[in-house]
């Protein structure tokens, strides 16, 4: 047997006898199949051509209209030719080896949409959870002290300070305010305590460019951002500088100023809200992304799913951070799902994720920037699953220990605390000391105390604000209610708070 065979397309004329070449079981091989496609082509062209005679019988023609059968053929002819051609085959073998290998393997897969899918004569179900759980990405152990062999960015001083003062302010508001709450001087409020490093930490890392739509857990978010302790005093109290308007629930903030949308007490309708700014973004060309946040409860919500989704078909640069506390208010996370948290759906709708100690703000920081920065510069959504602990009670309208073992709530309050192992830190670096901790504590408490004595003492938006900003044209009915409103007030003056204004 005599092959022509080159490498810069000249003729080599050395002969090579069968057997000898290593090679000579896959041109065998090669020629067999060749073959088979010829066949299996020819029967086809031939059926097909049966089958339009006897439609041509039955049902009239125009001498110039094909069967859709062969028109289609006639399109695709270019793609079932080629294979036929035994010197493109061969030119291919020979500039690339690799070629054959894959010719040969063509029954052995198909091309399908979004990769190569492989045939298995085995039939395999793919296991309901994994043999090991995805790992937690951390950076500092619960005593503040660096792990060995950690990879973080590294945090300047004055960032990381300004990170702990925000995060012990954070703290100081929820307690203070809580206690106004129970006073009956406002009549709702929801915490954040064992998950301000989720807030501080992912603020630090982020722009002041990028949007951000909260659940109503991210207080701490809108205070790194420069949000005032008198501007959350005066939303809580409903006066006439909150940015609301006094129409909204008190906690739930919303400043045009710092990029942060409005909260919703909706669970999870934030998160396609995100994608779709995060889009917008895109095809604005900002170097900025979308960041939305929720909780473990909130992915069980068809918002979230549907979200990630979309998020990674218009590969839009959005982060998703999940607080997964294990709780939404009294439903543990063994009653919402069975998979390992929520990282792993991530991956199921084609999203790059990551699991993080959300109570180690080093790890958080690190996170989010890198997320951040995957996310703008190679367009892509980026989840983050903060694995923390919700210490206070869900809203004030909650008791936890309904549900909960008090002893489980102290647990995390004393040995998992994210305030302390970041101080420990800071305090290892010689960046904070006993001293500072004592200042700012009571200048945070003067503050606060003030803020509110303030808060209270504003007037209340004029009524007519409940019905604006709805209509340019106010209809007949809504003019109605309000002056009805109006008149009521009048009449019953000791039903309403004196410093409304009618």
């Amino acid at each position: 047997m005599k092959l022509r065979r080159s490498n810069n397309n000249s003729i080599n004329s050395k002969k090579i006898h069968f057997g000898e070449s290593p090679n000579d079981v896959l041109f065998m091989r090669l020629a067999f199949h060749t073959m088979r496609k010829f066949v299996t082509i020819f029967s086809f062209f031939k059926s097909r051509k049966n089958f339009s005679s006897s439609l041509h019988r039955n049902s009239p023609r125009c001498s110039n209209q094909l069967h859709p059968n062969f028109r289609n053929l006639t399109q695709n002819c270019d793609l079932l030719l080629p294979p036929l051609s035994s010197h493109r085959l061969f030119s291919d073998i020979a500039g690339n080896p690799s070629t054959l290998n894959r010719n040969l393997l063509q029954d052995q897969g198909i091309d399908f949409p979004g990769g190569r899918v492989e045939f298995v004569p085995e039939m395999k179900f793919i296991s309901e959870s994994v043999k090991e759980r995805v790992p937690c990405y951390r950076v500092l152990d619960d005593n503040g002290q660096p792990l060995v062999g950690h990879n973080f960015v590294q945090v300047s001083k004055e960032v990381a300070v300004k990170m702990y003062t925000d995060m012990v302010t954070l703290r100081s508001m929820d307690t203070i305010f809580y206690e106004a709450q129970r006073q009956g001087r406002i009549s709702f409020y929801v915490t954040a305590i064992g998950e301000e490093a989720i807030n501080i930490a992912s603020a630090a890392a982020l722009s002041m460019n990028d949007v951000v739509f909260p659940q109503y857990r991210e207080a701490g978010v809108l205070l790194w951002r420069g949000f005032t302790l008198q501007e959350f005093a005066n939303q809580l109290f409903s006066n006439k500088y909150d940015n609301g308007k006094g129409r909204q629930m008190p906690a739930h903030y919303g400043s045009k100023t710092h990029n942060y949308f409005t909260i919703a007490s909706t669970i999870a309708t934030q998160i396609s809200h995100a994608v779709g700014a995060a889009y917008s973004l895109k095809m604005d060309k900002k170097d900025a992304c979308a960041v939305t946040y929720f909780g473990d409860g909130g992915s069980s919500e068809g918002d979230f799913h549907a979200a990630l989704n979309f998020a990674a078909v218009t590969e839009a640069p959005v982060i998703f951070i999940c607080r997964n506390n294990g709780w939404a208010i009294s439903t543990p996370i063994s009653d919402q799902f069975r998979s390992d948290g929520v990282v792993v759906k991530g991956q199921s709708y084609g999203v790059r994720s990551i699991r993080v100690d959300g109570n180690d703000a080093l790890a958080i920081y690190s996170a989010v920037q890198a997320a951040r920065q995957m996310s703008i510069t190679e367009e892509r959504p980026i989840l983050i699953e903060a694995l923390t602990y919700r210490v206070g009670h869900h809203t004030t309208s909650d008791d936890s220990t309904k549900y909960r073992p008090a002893s489980e709530i102290e647990w995390w309050r004393v040995a998992r605390d994210p305030v302390a192992r970041f101080r420990k830190w800071l305090e290892n670096n010689g960046w904070w000391n006993d001293l500072a901790e004592s200042e700012l504590i009571n200048n945070l408490r003067q503050q606060l105390l003030h803020t509110i004595q303030v808060a209270e003492s504003v007037e209340k938006p004029p009524l007519e604000e409940a019905f604006r900003d709805v209509y340019d044209v106010p209809p007949s009915n809504l003019r109605e209610q309000e002056q009805w409103l109006k008149e009521i007030v009048k009449e019953q003056p000791q039903e309403y708070p004196p410093n409304i204004s009618v």
